[in-house]
C-alpha cells in the first residue's frame, strides 16, 4: 500500500516544521536513505531521508512552506503495481483540514482521481489545455534547482548571486559546501545569469519610520517563546564575580605556541579561553552538584554528570550544543569536540542529540568586546553562565595598586532550584580553576 511521509518531530520543542526545498521531484525513484527534502525545524535546517523506498507519486505540501504542523502528510511513495487509485485512496484518508490525525475514511476513492487531475471543468475538447500545465512547472527551476547542497552553502550561494549548477561540489556525492561556495566567491566566477530577485519594498505607515517586514524562521519564533516563557516561569537572580585570568592566558599561550609546532603532523592543538571556561564549569559542578540541577513540577532533578551546552550565534538564531560529560574530558578533546560542533551548528547540520538535554549552558559574548552581561535561562536548566572579556584592569594587590587581566562572570539562576548560597559555593568553586588552572589536572 502506498506510504504516507509526515512532517516529522526533529526536536521536543518542534509543533511545526516549514518545507525549504524538495530534492526529489514527482515521479522519482526514491531509495531509503535519499534526501528527500530540507526542513527547517526550531533549531536549524535538516534533511529529510527515506526510510523506505518506492516512487514519490504525490508532493502534498510544495516547497516554502511554512507552519506545516508535526505529523501532517507532506508526501506519498507507491510501489510496483500501485495505481492512482490507490495513490487517491491514501490520500482520502486524511481529512483536508487536520494534519495530525486521520478522520474520513473516504466513502468512493474511484469518484476523487477524475476530480482532482482535470484542471479545467470541460473535459471533452480541451486536451491541448492540460497539457501546457502539466509541462509548464519542470523548465521552471534554473540549472541550480536540483543540486545537492548544504542549506549553509544555499544561504551563501543566494546572497552572493551565485549559480549553485555552475559549482563543483566537494562534498558526499558531489554536493555543495561552505567552502565551495566560499572559493567560488573568492575566484569571482559562477555569478547566476539571472538578476537575483528584487529587495522586498518598504512600508509606510503615518508616523513611523519605513520598515521592511520578513516572515519569523520557526528557530526565531521558538527563541521568541522559550525566552518569553522561560523569564515569565523562573524567578531569576543573579551573581557576579571576577577572575584574575593572567595565570590562564599565560597557560593558554604556551599551549598554543608549542602545538603550533606540531600542527602539520596533526598533533596540534590551539585552545580558546571558552575551552577553558567550560572545563572549568564542569569540574565546579562536581565539586557543587547541588548546582547541577533543573527544576520538574514535583521535584527536583539532580544530574549525576556535567553536560555542558554552549551557546553559538547562526543565522537568524542561537543554538546551544553539548559537550557530553565536560569534567571527564580534556581541555584538547574540549577544544576539538567543540570546533566541530560550532561549525556543524553555523551549517545547520546538528542532529537532535548534540544539542537536546544539557545540564547547564555557558555564553561567551567576550569575543564581540562585551565587559558584563546577564543571560536568560535555558530551560529546563537552573543555570547559565554569561562570560565577558578578558582586559586589563586595575587591582589591589597585597595593599598596592597593580594591573591585572580580569575577566567578569554572572550566573543566573532559577531560585526555585538552586539558592543563593549554593550559586555562590559554585562560584567561588568555578574561580578557583579558572584562576589556577593547573588545578583541573588534580
Amino acid at each position: 500500500m502506498p506510504i504516507k511521509v509526515r512532517m516529522p518531530s526533529l526536536s521536543p520543542t518542534m509543533t511545526e516544521g516549514a518545507i525549504i526545498k524538495w530534492h526529489k521531484k514527482e515521479g522519482d525513484e526514491v531509495a531509503a536513505g535519499d534526501v528527500l527534502a530540507e526542513i527547517e525545524t526550531d533549531k536549524a535546517t535538516m534533511e529529510l531521508e527515506a526510510v523506505d523506498e518506492g516512487r514519490l507519486a504525490r508532493i502534498v505540501v510544495p516547497a516554502e512552506t511554512a507552519a506545516v504542523p508535526v505529523n501532517k502528510v507532506i508526501a506519498v511513495l507507491t510501489q510496483e503495481g500501485e495505481d492512482e487509485a490507490a495513490l487517491e485512496a491514501a490520500l482520502a484518508e486524511e481529512a483536508p483540514g487536520a494534519p495530525p490525525t486521520p478522520a474520513k475514511p473516504a466513502p468512493a476513492p474511484p469518484s476523487r482521481p477524475k476530480a482532482k487531475p482535470a484542471p479545467p471543468p470541460p473535459r471533452p475538447a480541451p486536451a491541448p489545455s492540460p497539457a501546457p500545465a502539466a509541462v509548464a512547472p519542470p523548465p521552471a527551476p534554473a540549472p541550480s534547482a536540483r543540486v545537492a547542497a548544504s542549506p549553509l552553502a544555499r544561504r551563501m550561494a543566494a546572497e552572493a548571486g551565485l549559480d549553485l549548477g555552475l559549482i563543483r561540489g566537494s562534498g558526499p556525492r558531489g554536493r555543495v559546501v561552505k567552502a565551495d561556495v566560499g572559493q567560488a566567491i573568492a575566484s569571482g566566477v559562477a555569478v547566476a545569469a539571472p538578476a537575483a530577485v528584487a529587495a522586498p519594498a518598504a512600508v509606510e505607515v503615518p508616523g513611523s519610520a519605513p520598515f521592511v517586514e520578513t516572515r519569523l524562521s520557526l528557530m526565531r519564533k521558538a527563541i521568541a517563546e522559550r525566552m518569553t516563557e522561560s523569564k515569565r516561569a523562573a524567578p531569576h537572580f543573579y551573581l557576579t564575580i571576577d577572575c584574575e585570568v593572567d595565570a590562564l592566558l599565560e597557560i593558554r599561550n604556551e599551549i598554543n605556541s608549542r602545538s603550533g609546532d606540531r600542527e602539520e603532523e596533526g598533533g596540534g592543538v590551539k585552545l580558546s579561553v571558552n575551552d577553558f571556561v567550560i572545563h572549568a564549569v564542569a569540574l565546579a559542578l562536581k565539586q557543587v552538584p547541588a548546582a547541577n540541577v533543573s527544576w520538574a513540577d514535583g521535584g527536583l532533578r539532580r544530574y549525576q554528570r556535567a553536560d555542558v551546552a554552549v551557546a553559538v550565534a547562526v543565522p537568524d538564531g542561537l543554538v546551544a550544543p553539548i559537550i557530553r560529560d565536560a569534567g571527564a574530558k580534556g581541555l584538547a578533546v574540549i577544544s576539538s569536540e567543540m570546533r566541530d560542533l560550532a561549525a556543524r551548528a553555523r551549517e545547520g547540520k546538528l542532529s537532535p542529540e548534540e544539542y537536546q538535554g544539557g545540564t547547564f549552558t555557558v555564553s561567551n559574548l567576550g569575543m564581540y568586546g562585551i565587559k558584563e552581561f546577564a543571560a536568560i535561562l535555558n530551560p529546563p536548566q537552573a543555570c547559565i553562565l554569561a562570560v565577558g572579556r578578558a582586559e586589563p584592569r586595575a587591582v589591589v594587590k597585597d595593599g598596592e595598586l597593580a594591573v591585572a587581566n580580569v575577566m567578569t562572570c554572572t550566573l543566573s539562576i532559577d531560585h526555585r532550584a538552586v539558592d543563593g548560597a549554593i550559586g555562590a559555593e559554585f562560584l567561588a568553586a568555578f574561580r578557583r580553576f579558572i584562576e589556577y588552572p593547573p588545578t583541573m589536572l588534580l
